[in-house]
């Protein structure tokens, strides 16, 4: 009896593992507008763990999610224990994202297509692989809750991070750029699940 439960568990545990958890949407935009970032004043500095952050922009973006990727190897962890790969405007729509396969690894976003819907500007303009840095194990549990396919809002700092032994990370401000350096590193300070 004991071995039957056992392995009804261990079956179960796969099951959810490998689970598609993803949220389908109707065809249409769901996300209008871009991430909105403003520069704060130089200077701001803070401690977190062992890292200096630097505060570089204000960050609100309401945005879907289009794939995620937990993340517990590598220093960046520590601050970073979750990518979310978001879009908004033209890859927040069914009709465009159904063309693209998209996924993450080694902290990057990878989208591949066989036929292109959008031109390839409108996909780095309208989509970007964020780190995410949870101010408190509250946001922290909120991140690891989010689904591929939430629509979400965040509001946050854009950020510098820094140790005492010359390491730094530092967050893109451009919603133009692609490839290395180009993906932004988000101090969270809340995030919502909009819509799921």
């Amino acid at each position: 009896m004991y071995r039957f439960l056992l392995a009804i568990s261990l079956i179960g545990v796969l099951a959810f593992a490998f689970l598609d958890t993803s949220i389908s949407h109707e065809p249409g935009i769901l996300v209008n507008g871009a991430p909105r970032q403003e520069v704060v004043q130089a200077g701001l500095l803070f401690m977190h763990k062992d890292y200096l952050i630097e505060p570089l922009a204000t960050f609100d973006a309401q945005a879907r999610v289009l794939s995620r990727k937990r993340y517990r190897l590598g220093r960046e962890s520590d601050l970073s224990p979750i990518d979310l790969a978001l879009g908004w405007g033209a890859m927040s729509d069914e009709n465009v994202l159904k063309h693209f396969s998209i996924s993450q690894s080694s902290r990057w976003y990878w989208w591949r297509y066989k036929t292109l819907p959008i031109t390839k500007k409108e996909v780095i303009y309208s989509s970007a692989n964020m780190h995410m840095v949870p101010a408190d194990d509250l946001v922290k549990r909120q991140l690891m809750r989010i689904q591929e396919g939430h629509i979400v809002h965040i509001k946050g700092y854009l950020i510098e991070a820094r140790s005492e032994d010359g390491w730094r990370w530092r967050s893109s401000l451009s919603r133009t750029d692609s490839g290395d350096h180009a993906c932004e590193l988000v101090w969270v300070e809340d995030i919502e699940i909009v819509q799921p």
